[in-house]
């Protein structure tokens, strides 16, 4: 539900503990997430060092974020489906898996774009 309370430090606050809350909440409870963590903590600082410029860097950065991100959205579609729907139904499976193929294009955009970058320096 939309708010009309003004917003301050105390509420942005409480937002940025509600996103830790979920951080924490998807880490706990999902092996996908936990691997594209330990995966994000090795590529995103190898991006900063072999990118070559800004924009090279952004681009290797960017990409692992992104899967983070989508594995979030993929969880909690995953966590609602299986709160309202725990018996299977064909449109619950097909919400989980439109999920799951977002994060796997995301992660071919982050096989392409190091494949793309880093390609020309070694062959």
């Amino acid at each position: 539900m939309a708010s009309n309370v003004p917003r301050g430090p105390r509420q942005i606050f409480a937002a940025f503990q509600w996103s830790m809350k979920g951080l924490k909440a998807c880490f706990r409870h999902e092996a996908s997430f936990r691997l594209e963590v330990f995966l994000a903590v090795v590529v995103v600082p190898l991006g900063l060092w072999v990118g070559n410029g800004a924009v090279e860097k952004i681009v290797l950065v960017t990409f692992p974020m992104l899967v983070l991100s989508a594995e979030l959205l993929n969880s909690a579609i995953e966590a609602v489906v299986d709160k309202v729907s725990p018996e299977f139904h064909e449109l619950a499976g097909r919400a989980k898996d439109m999920g799951s193929a977002a994060v796997f294009l995301l992660l071919v955009m982050v096989v392409l774009s190091w494949v793309l970058i880093l390609w020309p320096r070694f062959f």
